[in-house]
Order: C-alpha cells, then sequence, then structure tokens
C-alpha cells in the first residue's frame, strides 16, 4: 500500500536527516534562554517564521500577550542554628520560582520552619508560623521515576511549588521555600511557576537544592534556625509575542488540519533544549520531512510553536479563542514537551484512535516505538483547549528515567540531547502525522 510505504520512507528519512538536532543546536547555542517577554524569545518566533518559510509553509504570526519576570539576584545564607561556629554562616543554593514577587531589597532574615506535607503545615499551632518562612520539605519519588513515571512523581509534589506559598502565606509566613522538584541530587535548583491564590497576600518563594532542604531539616530537629534570603525579581508589563503557525497545505482538503507542535519559549536558566526546544524542532523537521521528499498528503500539516507555556499557556489559550470554530476540521493534534528521550509510542486522548493508528504502530516498530497507549490527562497542556473541545490528541511515550535531573534547570543545554534519541522523536512525530493528514476519513472522534 503507498501511504504504508511513504510512512516508511519518512522513518527512514528522519533516522537519516540532522535537520533537528541542526536546528536545535542553532535555537539552543546562539539564540538562548526563552523566557516568555524576552529579547530572546522574540528573536526565536523570527527564527522558526523564516525557517518555516524556507521550507515553503504558509506562515502566519500570530498576536498573543505574554507576561514579562525577570529573576533578579537570588542568595540565601544560614545565619543561625545549633552549635554554629562563631561568625561563621553557610550558603543555601536555590533560585526563584517564575512570578515570586521579591524580598526587600536589603532581604529578609527570619526563622525556618520545616514541615513535609500541607497537613503538617495546618496542624501546627496557631501563629506558629507567623514572621516565619516555610520549607515545604517534600521528597522527589525517585524509584518511581526510575521505573518510568516521572510524570506522576512530578504531580505528586508540584502542588507544593504552585500552591505551596498562599498556603503558607494565609497561616502567616513571610516566605516560602520548596525542595526542588527533581531526579538528581546534584545540587542543582529546579524553578517552575507558582500560582498565588487570589485576596491572598504575595509573598517571596524560591526552590532549594534537594541538599539544601536536607540540610535545613537535620539542623532544624538540633534547634532554631534562621536564614537570610534575598530575592529580586520583577514582574514587567505584558509584552506582545507570537505564536508561529506554519502550514503545509493539503492536496484535496486543506481545511482539515493535522496539528504538530512544541512550545517555543523556555526557562530563563538553561537553554531549553529538552523543554522544549526538541518538541519544537522534532514539529519543525515533519515540515521539512514533507518538503524534501515531495509529499503532500490529503490534509493540511500545521506546525505551531506555541508561546508561554511556562508562565501559563497563554499562547494556546488565544489560539483556542481564535480558532475554536474550526476545531471541527482540526483532525489531529500533537505536542512533544517531555524531552527527547528514546520514544516508546504514543500516548492517545482517545481508545477510538487505537485500531486507527494499527498502522502508525506498526512502521514505528522496528525502532522501537510501536506501543499505543490511552491516558486520562494527556501531557501536553497547550492542547488543552483541543483536548476539551474532542480534538484526538496525541503526544510521544517517551523515556523519562532521566528527564526530571534537568528539568527546569541550569542544566537542561544541547548536551543532553541525543541525537539519535532525536531523530527517532522526529520519525514518530512524522510518521503519525501523515498517516492522520492522508488517510481516506478522518479519524474517530468521540465528541
Amino acid at each position: 500500500m503507498e501511504q504504508i510505504a511513504t510512512m516508511n520512507r519518512l522513518r527512514d528519512e528522519a533516522l537519516r536527516d540532522p535537520f533537528a538536532y541542526d536546528r536545535l543546536s542553532y535555537l539552543t547555542d546562539t539564540i538562548g534562554p526563552r523566557l516568555s517577554g524576552s529579547t530572546q524569545a522574540s528573536a526565536a518566533v523570527e527564527w522558526v517564521a523564516a525557517q518555516m518559510r524556507a521550507l515553503g509553509a504558509d506562515v502566519m504570526l500570530e498576536k498573543t500577550a505574554v507576561p514579562h519576570w525577570v529573576r533578579g539576584e537570588e542568595t540565601a545564607f544560614l545565619t543561625d542554628w545549633p552549635n554554629k561556629v562563631s561568625g561563621a554562616t553557610q550558603k543555601i543554593v536555590l533560585t526563584a520560582l517564575g512570578n515570586s514577587v521579591a524580598t526587600a531589597p536589603s532581604g529578609v532574615s527570619a526563622a525556618v520552619i520545616v514541615v513535609h506535607s500541607f497537613a503538617e503545615l495546618r496542624a501546627l499551632p496557631a501563629g506558629a508560623v507567623k514572621g516565619k518562612i516555610v520549607l515545604f520539605d517534600v521528597s522527589f519519588d525517585k524509584a518511581m521515576t526510575a521505573q518510568g513515571q516521572g510524570i506522576q512523581a512530578y504531580l505528586q509534589t508540584a502542588p507544593y511549588r504552585v500552591v505551596g506559598p498562599s498556603v503558607a502565606a494565609k497561616l502567616g509566613a513571610i516566605a516560602v521555600l520548596v525542595r526542588s522538584l527533581g531526579s538528581a541530587d546534584l545540587r542543582t535548583a529546579h524553578t517552575g511557576t507558582l500560582l498565588y491564590t487570589e485576596g491572598v497576600e504575595k509573598i517571596p518563594a524560591a526552590a532549594v537544592t534537594a541538599e539544601d532542604a536536607d540540610l535545613l531539616a537535620r539542623l532544624a530537629r538540633q534547634g532554631p534556625i534562621t536564614i537570610h534570603l534575598t530575592l529580586t525579581p520583577q514582574t514587567l508589563p505584558l509584552e506582545t509575542s507570537y505564536n508561529v503557525i506554519a502550514d503545509w497545505k493539503g492536496s484535496e482538503n486543506p481545511e482539515q488540519m493535522v496539528i504538530v507542535s512544541g512550545h517555543l519559549d523556555s526557562w530563563d536558566l538553561g537553554t531549553g533544549a529538552t523543554d522544549d526546544g526538541a518538541g519544537i524542532v522534532t514539529a519543525m523537521q515533519t515540515i521539512q520531512l514533507l518538503q524534501a521528499l515531495n509529499i503532500h498528503p490529503r490534509r493540511t500539516i500545521r506546525f505551531i510553536a506555541w508561546m508561554n507555556e511556562e508562565f501559563g499557556a497563554s499562547g494556546a489559550a488565544t489560539y483556542g479563542k481564535e480558532h475554536s470554530v474550526e476545531f471541527g476540521n482540526h483532525v489531529a493534534a500533537m505536542e512533544s514537551d517531555l524531552g527527547c528521550d528514546h520514544p516508546t509510542g504514543l500516548y492517545l486522548s482517545d481508545p477510538a484512535l487505537e485500531a486507527f493508528l494499527a498502522p502508525v504502530a506498526d512502521a514505528l516498530k522496528p525502532i522501537g516505538a510501536g506501543s499505543l497507549t490511552t491516558i486520562s490527562e494527556l501531557p501536553s497542556e497547550d492542547l488543552a483547549p483541543m483536548i476539551a473541545a474532542g480534538v484526538p490528541s496525541l503526544a510521544p511515550i517517551q523515556d523519562l528515567r532521566s528527564y526530571f535531573n534537568y528539568h527546569h534547570t541550569a542544566a537542561d543545554t544541547l548536551d543532553k540531547v541525543d541525537r539519535q534519541h532525536l531523530q527517532e522523536n522526529a520519525a514518530v512525530i512524522a510518521v503519525t502525522a501523515y498517516a492522520f493528514a492522508d488517510a481516506s476519513k478522518p479519524a474517530p472522534r468521540s465528541k
């Protein structure tokens, strides 16, 4: 069958062509970190748009308002603890959480209260944390991560970062520290966004390394401890940015769309190689492979580089608002946002897709990526508006055993990317997108 042969050609060419790695090198090493609202995020938009125009795609920049948060100074020192040497201090390694407010410019000194759960915090006597700094010392489950359940481990601890500052502020805390959400204990701090609760005082918040959380917890068991914390982030006015949209027009039903995507913004500590530069370049390569092999499927394949996933997915919200009337013609949507280690198959939003994708699974089995797994919540925040509308949605299943070592850290850099694995991911995206785009009938959908 011609479609099977074409899927095999796309797979093999993706494994041969270095396009994705070459573009990822430029995106990370030359452009660098791409925090929403930054100069580098703006440069990345223009660069991706130019790349897609050069491939012959129809390109549109979709305006979206994004936050502009700037990190500033971030330091902490343990200044008092049981039996300390006179005049001594100890450095605490940390990084501000995205969206955090600042301390006073000179910092703040306060006693630290260590808790291991929200329940433990709420069980403290009334006023116990008033005027103090709360440390949520909740360990990331490394055993679960080693067994391939990194997403589950992350979701178990993420609430302490996301809402912990407001929970503590309600009880009178003046700042919050959170044990970093990550699986490698290399004294590396993992940032991430917090969400302040409306009507609750906003207090400064930072993530401390696992080693420093352990240190604070050990000393706190011996007696009172105090730290001096300085965070000077700024929240600047909203900036105008863009989703990059590039269409490879369908030959028969161009109004019907298959989405391939990743998010273009990244955190500012590293260069966003695995989160989510890899997702961007593997989606870009789908269009490049179609162009190189002169393949024109029945339906349009639409590439989207989402802007501002890390600070609230405003780019995805804009797309949902502008294109919701077209969602009936969005026959499938994919996003890769969990790194780029070896793919083993596809997560599906709907079990009805399994039979439809059986030929895709067969085409991907030679690279070990033939698994099809339906899950209740797809790990793709940017696709949420389409998933809610019933658009069949997918994401690559990837080996996550090392992903959370580098997630949201200064270590998320190009050297963490395996070229072969990146090309395997490009093959998964391209083969799957083509199958949806050239099928004789659109894929089934439950809604």
